[in-house]
């Protein structure tokens, strides 16, 4: 009879023990289910982080080579415009250029000597160009001002840089002060203003229907003493303002 209830009480002992490992094997999946939801979670972030970070990144250099802006303010109240065309059917603040991913040098004297006749981005073998409108669409004359300037470079490849601006078919080539600091480079007509500052001007005068068309053309210039393999690999990215300074 006692070894009967022995018999029993180990029957009763293995099963609480399935049970114990039952709910121990349950914790463990459900344990297991949430580490793996957790798990896929903080990946889709990270994924999602990757490629919020990649976008930044490709918009930043697809829109950031040249950029064209005029001051909101200005476009709202006093109708000053940018166009790709002379004619337009809307008012527009801002106009992204086609950049030209890399470029290597050249001689200015072989750009195009049409460069400046062609509307909107018509990039070509090294080098940048694009041609815009910009247009006095409101109803009173006003004075504007023109600025070009670096937004960021690496690689001092700015030091080999060379901006020709075309103001309706009139040119005028700028780059960097030579660096041993003896004025500007021969083939240049002025030098930048200042380490960032390519050009400012000041136009009077503007009435309304007027436009001024700007061709703006950029690359390396190969006849520069300081376009070396330094610089090979460096980047550089440019933007141009135009505001309002007096209405007349």
């Amino acid at each position: 009879m006692a070894k009967k209830d022995k018999t029993v009480d180990q029957e009763k002992g293995e099963k609480l023990r399935d049970v114990a490992t039952l709910r121990r094997t349950a914790k463990e999946v459900k344990k297991h289910v949430l580490l793996t939801r957790v798990i896929s979670l903080l990946v889709v972030i990270l994924i999602g982080i990757i490629s919020i970070a990649y976008a930044v990144a490709y918009f930043y250099d697809k829109f950031g080579s040249f950029t064209v802006r005029v001051n909101k303010y200005d476009m709202v109240n006093q109708g000053l415009s940018l166009s790709e065309t002379p004619t337009y059917d809307h008012t527009i603040s801002v106009l992204q250029a086609d950049i030209q991913y890399d470029m290597t040098n050249i001689s200015g004297s072989d750009l195009p000597d049409n460069i400046d006749m062609v509307n909107g981005s018509h990039n070509g073998n090294n080098f940048i160009a694009y041609t815009f409108y910009l247009i006095n669409s409101g109803d009173d004359t006003v004075s504007y001002e023109s600025q070009l300037y670096i937004e960021n470079v690496s690689k001092n490849v700015d030091e080999a840089v060379r901006v020709a601006v075309y103001k309706n078919g009139e040119r005028t080539i700028y780059g960097k002060t030579k660096s041993n600091g003896q004025g500007k480079e021969s083939d240049c007509d002025q030098e930048f203003l200042s380490s960032t500052l390519v050009m400012r001007e000041k136009k009077e005068g503007f009435e309304p229907g007027d436009k001024d068309k700007y061709t703006i053309v950029i690359w390396l210039e190969g006849n520069d003493p300081d376009c070396i393999d330094a610089i090979i690999g460096g980047t550089i990215k440019f933007g141009m303002d135009f505001s309002i300074v007096e209405t007349t």
